[in-house]
């Protein structure tokens, strides 16, 4: 018999795959449908929610229209805040209730309250917030304070995962800016936050937002003055944001002199060139004497050449720097008080710096040998100093030098 196979039954099945359909965008139902709703609960926001809340509404696809539905009552037309002609509107949007936080923090509430429940949402206020933001020319004023009211709600209430930048990088468009709208909203936005919030808060707010450093950007170009913002803030009763401002702004100048008297003290430019300069930033920046003295210091100090673990070369570096600089010291230790405020800036220093701690009475002596300060001074100190930092160490080794001035005045 015959061992060969038996035929079969050949051929390739052919696997077809199921086309995944994707149902056409239809946002004027969605948002008829969001409309209808609060018809139905006459703008209610509790009933509001529960009945979102049980609808089956395809929100993952259209979270934009819901917010646009909040906000102003009604779907946009793509790209403006204009309402589509067609389509149904409510009339218990943000926009249509009345300009105070009473009002606005029920939907503020309310928003919080969705996020919770759908937080991938956040993304589309986010979305619809930056397109208003931007847009702002287009509401009429009071229609703006209530965003801004709104907006400064949503960060006291911590509005789910809204990050500050969303709110504040969008408001730098040139045009919206030297119009002044922005001005006004963001003052608007400060005096509410400010309510609930401190100006630590604020602050910290600004920075998320990267616009801590730079208030005067919210200002139109003509008005961008630290002269014109302290006005306007003071005039809106925002004197704490004033004060914030003034403190950024002298360390900011304060660093630029650092940085330039640094270069100078370590190129060994002549003292007289030094202080020339010094002296024209000085006054430029308008800083106050008490000021000048402790930040020269600093920076002398700050220039010496440490040496590491031997203390004598480290005693030996201060007292040189001390001694070659001390021209530009007596330059701006033009009085007594000022001199005083010198010797406690030394007080200081070696109470706080290790390497220091032992070199008070000579470095004190040294400044008065180069006439740097005046036997009062040291005698005022010595005898009614108030700064208590390492005090009464540093009165007991000054005592030979006091007892040797007091000698010879009597002396004399």
């Amino acid at each position: 018999m015959s061992s060969k196979e038996k035929p079969t039954l050949g051929g390739q099945r052919i696997k077809t795959r199921k086309r995944n359909i994707a149902a056409p965008l239809d946002p004027a139902s969605f948002s008829d449908a969001i409309v209808q709703i609060y018809l139905d609960n006459a703008g209610d926001l509790e009933l509001v929610a529960k009945s979102i809340e049980s609808s089956d509404l395809n929100f993952s696809r259209y979270g934009d229209t819901f917010f646009e539905v909040v906000f102003i009552g009604g779907r946009t037309q793509p790209g403006t805040i204009k309402p589509e002609e067609e389509g149904d509107r409510h009339p218990y949007s943000v926009i249509d209730c009345a300009a105070q936080r009473e009002a606005i923090l029920p939907y503020v509430l309310y928003i919080q309250k969705t996020l919770r429940r759908r937080p991938f949402l956040i993304k589309n206020l986010e979305n619809v917030m930056r397109k208003f933001l931007q847009s702002l020319e287009f509401f009429e004023e009071n229609e703006r304070n209530k965003l801004a009211i709104f907006t400064a709600l949503a960060f006291s209430q911590k509005l789910s995962g809204l990050p500050p930048e969303t709110v504040f990088q969008p408001l730098l468009k040139d045009n919206l800016v030297s119009k002044g709208i922005v001005l006004s909203f963001i003052t608007e936005f400060f005096k509410e936050y400010l309510k609930d919030n401190t100006l630590d808060d604020l602050i910290a707010l600004l920075k998320k937002g990267k616009m801590e450093d730079n208030l005067l950007e919210f200002f139109p170009p003509v008005k961008r003055t630290s002269e014109a913002l302290s006005e306007h803030f003071t005039k809106e009763g925002l004197t704490s944001l004033v004060e914030y401002n003034e403190k950024k702004m002298f360390e900011v100048k304060l660093k630029e002199i650092k940085s330039t008297l640094t270069t100078m003290i370590n190129e060994e430019i002549e003292i007289s060139e030094v202080t020339e300069a010094v002296k024209q930033q000085v006054k430029d920046a308008k800083f106050p004497d008490i000021e000048v003295v402790r930040m020269l210091w600093d920076v002398l100090m700050e220039a010496v050449q440490w040496s590491g673990k031997n203390q004598q070369q480290n005693s030996n570096s201060a007292l040189r720097q001390v001694k070659t600089w001390a021209g530009l010291l007596n330059a701006f230790c033009t009085s007594g008080k000022l001199e005083l405020e010198l010797v406690y800036k030394v007080q200081t220093q070696c109470y706080e710096d290790a390497k220091l701690m032992k070199l008070f009475p000579e470095i004190i002596r040294t400044l008065y040998d180069q006439d740097v300060l005046a036997e009062d001074t040291i005698l005022l100190w010595f005898r009614k100093g108030s700064n208590s930092k390492g005090r009464q160490s540093f009165v007991k080794a000054l005592e030979p030098f006091v007892k040797w001035l007091e000698e010879a005045e009597e002396e004399e």
